[in-house]
């Protein structure tokens, strides 16, 4: 008797290693956020850090995309990577901008969007 697993798209692991990518940066820049306020090499740290999570929210429309057409997947994490990448986008527009009033809270929601789309793409990959 042969035991049938169900099929996982291809990309799928790459997909959530981007996700888990970005979730890790986005939470990087929290921290580098503090030191921000607390250290001389704080700034530095959030502006590279800036662009390690702009680079990690577009390696995730990439693995998004691949999941979805090579790989036989849902279309839907491709509009939810673009939406990471639009709110990325605004969210450095606005660190540049100087506005925290909307930056900080605006970071808060991306890190707590990014642990749901981290937590739904580990269930959609685990066999029931």
């Amino acid at each position: 008797m042969a035991i049938r697993t169900p099929a996982v798209p291809r990309g799928t692991t790459f997909l959530q290693v981007a996700v888990a990518l970005q979730t890790a940066t986005i939470f990087l820049q929290a921290v580098s956020a503090g030191l921000l306020l607390t250290a001389h090499y704080g700034e530095v740290m959030h502006s590279v850090g800036a662009r390690v999570m702009y680079g990690a929210s577009m390696l995730y429309v990439l693995a998004a995309v691949l999941a979805w057409k090579p790989g036989g997947g849902s279309p839907r994490p491709v509009l939810h990577a673009s939406g990471f990448l639009a709110l990325a986008s605004v969210q450095v527009v606005l660190g540049i901008a100087h506005v925290p009033a909307v930056h900080v809270p605006l970071g808060i929601l991306m890190f707590g969007l990014s642990v749901l789309a981290l937590a739904r793409h580990r269930s959609e990959a685990v066999p029931s």
